[in-house]
């Protein structure tokens, strides 16, 4: 064994003898020194839990099944949305509207029948992700928000489990595999979660829809070295991805000694309430910081509209979400320049703002009114509220 390995399986007794189609089907692992029959029963033997079955989860667990983890558990509560086929590959266009674990147990399980789908249709919060996690070998993160990185770290550590970590935004991503002792955690790389709103989600960012391929077949790669105890994993060095350069960079992580979980003197001992600590506010989109400007509904807008009164309109989205949907006769200002173009508004007229959902367009009220603005309202629930409620003709993102 490579001494940088980690024998995550030890002596757990193998799973029974493989079959002559399983054999057949596993000729190309069986014939690896690395693999061999030994390898190829500790794999079928294996449990992995995969957080997500999105971007990440797609080619993730689509590798995973063929390679012949035994049992593949899959946590996901959402339902298959046209927008998520540009990237999450094992959900097709007549899934639609289909539970995601339902989706993806099908294709995996119509590439290896042999295997065992656990589906965990749940959302995951503090109150059952350890007795989700317990039954399984490997944890893989495939989510993307701050508050599910920081529980599954957590509940891994706690556990005593590897925490196999994936993220990717626009052209970047990033990998590295989460083990104390072996290693840092989460919190070693991250101690903080960012402020609410100043890292952008892909839904409000974008994503190239062949990055989670790449970065999601890295985590199914550390996750299948763990299981075999072969190779040297990314524990302790954090990997990052450039698309657009097709470059690869590796960064040391090292164990923070004041790591409040892993760390000698660690000061959290059960799982918290991350919503909190990440300062999320819940699913509805965020309201104004302040307290002059109030909040106007679609339905409240369009019949202002239809009396002929006409608020100016503000979109602070990117110029390339305008181009897939805009309220008539709105103005565009991009949230990153309305601090050099103020002087294209007027202080005192009437003034509605809105962004995709909600989060942007409440920046832009209390910056506006940090400037002296006045009579402004906040579009609840942004552009995708007003297609849902005013203009459904109109395609959603």
């Amino acid at each position: 064994m490579n001494p940088d390995a980690i024998d995550l399986l030890g002596d757990r007794p193998a799973a029974a003898p493989l079959s002559p189609p399983e054999i057949q089907r596993y000729a190309r692992h069986l014939i690896m020194p690395e693999v061999a029959m030994e390898g190829q029963q500790r794999l079928k033997a294996s449990r992995v839990l995969c957080i997500g079955t999105g971007g990440l989860g797609s080619p993730l667990t689509l590798y995973l099944a063929a390679a012949g983890v035994g049992t593949i558990g899959l946590v996901d509560f959402d339902v298959v949305d046209v927008s998520n086929l540009q990237r999450q590959i094992i959900h097709f266009t007549s899934d639609v509207g289909r539970p995601k674990v339902t989706s993806a147990q099908e294709k995996l399980q119509a590439i290896n029948p042999e295997l065992t789908i656990i589906r965990h249709e749940r959302a995951l919060n503090s109150t059952n992700a350890l007795e989700t996690f317990a039954g399984y070998d490997v944890i893989v993160d495939g989510t993307d928000n701050f508050p599910t990185r920081y529980l599954v770290n957590d509940a891994c550590v706690l556990l005593g489990k590897p925490n196999v970590y994936g993220s990717i935004f626009r052209f970047d991503g990033q990998a590295s595999v989460f083990f104390p002792p072996h290693g840092p955690c989460y919190r070693c790389l991250y101690p903080e979660p960012p402020p609410p709103g100043l890292v952008p989600s892909c839904a409000e960012g974008g994503v190239l829809g062949i990055l989670p391929g790449l970065i999601g077949v890295v985590q199914a790669t550390e996750t299948v070295k763990l299981l075999l105890g072969q190779g040297k994993p990314l524990v302790g060095r954090l990997l990052l991805y450039d698309a657009l350069d097709m470059s690869f960079r590796e960064l040391k992580v090292r164990k923070n000694p004041k790591c409040p979980i892993c760390g000698p003197n660690r000061t959290i001992h059960a799982l918290i309430d991350y919503d909190e600590f990440c300062g999320v506010r819940g699913a509805e989109p965020a309201a104004s910081p302040t307290s002059a400007a109030g909040a106007i509904t679609p339905l409240e807008l369009k019949a202002l509209l239809d009396r002929g009164e006409r608020p100016f309109i503000l979109d602070v989205r990117n110029p390339e979400e305008i181009a897939i949907c805009r309220i008539a006769g709105s103005t565009v200002i991009p949230l990153p320049e309305l601090p050099q173009r103020l002087g294209e508004l007027d202080r005192n007229a009437p003034m509605v703002v809105h962004c995709k959902s909600g989060m942007r367009s409440a920046k832009a009220i209390k910056l506006l009114e940090a400037e002296g603005f006045r009579g402004m309202r906040d579009l609840t629930g942004g552009i995708l509220a007003w297609i849902k409620d005013v203009d459904p003709s109109q395609p959603v993102y």
